[in-house]
């Protein structure tokens, strides 16, 4: 009987083991080199950013205990740290563990690079309702906070752009696009459904994911056979 449950218990803490390491975050593998960001697979890629955006770091994580997510941050702020605009670029990748996949409604799609990336804005306000704790957006927010940035004020724009990397629909490339909505006399609630300035909406969303791409460029990245070889 004192064997059965040692046995028992030894099972339990092996697969407990196995779960926390299963839940480590991912060591980062993207680099960049000035105003580029290179992945070598997952897809491969190269984004340059334009001069204006600092790089400010990365970092790796587990989302929700399902998915790895590993973040990298280009802002645009004034000499105090308040964020004018900034690009979040998120790999994203479901865990072993799990049979998820990506589902995107958004009935918009744009080219990048030879990439297909699903298109969705929204105008957003601080003062809301900001999701989850634990969230990928709070982490972002967070780790901003950490490098000495804020938001210039509680108002603001989000393109969103999604590229699914495999059939499966299993791992992702997201770019975010965020700017300060201060300075236009323009709120959240006024873009919003309902919103006394909802009928410019189509025209700026339009301007705010022109200006996305702009000020970045995706390249499909061919990497070397002999950098394969070298793994």
């Amino acid at each position: 009987m004192k064997r059965l449950l040692f046995l028992s218990l030894t099972l339990v803490s092996i697969l407990a083991l196995t779960v926390l390491i299963g839940a480590q975050p991912k060591p980062i593998t993207r680099t960049v080199k000035g105003q580029v960001l290179t992945s070598s697979d997952m897809p491969a890629v190269k984004i340059e950013f334009d001069k204006s955006f600092r790089y400010i770091g990365s970092q790796s994580f587990v989302l929700y205990d399902v998915a790895n997510a590993e973040q990298h941050f280009f802002v645009d702020a004034d000499k105090d740290g308040r964020i004018k605009r900034f690009y979040w670029v998120q790999f994203e990748g479901y865990l072993p563990s799990n049979t998820h996949s990506y589902n995107y409604k958004s009935p918009k799609v744009v080219n990048a690079g030879g990439f297909d990336f699903f298109a969705d804005a929204n105008a957003r306000s601080l003062t809301g309702n900001l999701g989850r704790p634990d969230s990928d957006g709070a982490r972002a927010r967070a780790f901003l906070s950490a490098k000495g940035f804020r938001p210039a004020g509680t108002e603001f724009l989000s393109q969103r752009l999604v590229h699914l990397i495999d059939q499966a629909k299993r791992n992702e490339l997201m770019i975010i696009y965020v700017e300060d909505l201060t300075g236009t006399g323009l709120t959240a609630a006024d873009l919003s459904e309902g919103g006394s300035a909802r009928a410019r909406w189509p025209e700026i969303s339009q301007g705010l994911l022109d200006r996305a791409l702009k000020n970045m460029k995706v390249n499909k990245w061919a990497v070397a056979w002999r950098d394969w070889r070298e793994r």
